[in-house]
């Protein structure tokens, strides 16, 4: 199974009031040897603020402002993205990539933890096990599942046709990262080996439904 954000997270997540001043972040960052804050929701319907080490250095010490009299809510970004826990550390990568932030926390109707790009880089296996080989695997756990349920359902019930839908989508998730397309599917080779299902294992109205 692939990693997920959960797996990776810190859960020992340091917050600050958003009316506290920039020195006292500066001086609980470096208490906690961190260099990222949360910033704490005014109320239960509130977002979640941050406020990294970057954004000090680049609003108030590059501008010669004074972190005393400088507040939090001033510098801070807020809303800011969140992670699902049960998100594919892959995927959290990504978002990272393509928002050009290096980390965030993970909330799922309350605060849980954070991610960084170091909890990423030292926590999850993609050195050991890339997320092609994880998708592989679970291409070919998905794909045995399928077979059993065809064989002991028929191939036009509900559970039959969602297995292999599943398949599919995860073959199209591997091409995306492969980029490239698979000379023949899953579903094609067992449509070939048992060509009496191809009049009722159609995927067609599963997807479009």
């Amino acid at each position: 199974m692939m990693m997920k954000v959960a797996d990776i997270m810190t859960k020992d997540v340091i917050t600050i009031r958003s009316s506290a001043t920039v020195s006292m972040a500066v001086k609980l960052m470096r208490d906690k040897k961190i260099h990222t804050l949360i910033v704490q929701r005014r109320h239960p319907q509130d977002a979640y603020g941050i406020i990294t080490d970057s954004d000090i250095v680049n609003e108030v010490i590059a501008s010669g402002k004074n972190p005393k009299q400088v507040r939090v809510y001033e510098i801070m970004t807020k809303p800011c993205l969140v992670l699902n826990p049960d998100l594919g550390v892959e995927y959290a990568a990504k978002l990272f990539k393509n928002h050009g932030i290096r980390c965030a926390p993970v909330i799922k109707d309350e605060l849980l933890g954070i991610v960084s790009i170091v909890d990423i880089l030292n926590k999850s296996e993609f050195l050991n096990n890339p997320i092609e080989d994880q998708l592989q695997q679970e291409i070919e756990e998905k794909i045995s599942q399928a077979r059993k349920l065809c064989q002991e359902f028929s191939h036009d019930s509900q559970a039959c046709q969602e297995a292999w839908l599943l398949v599919e989508e995860l073959e199209a998730e591997a091409s995306f990262y492969q980029n490239k397309k698979p000379e023949k599917t899953a579903l094609e080779t067992y449509l070939e080996e048992h060509p009496s299902a191809a009049e009722t294992l159609t995927l067609e109205n599963w997807c479009s439904g």
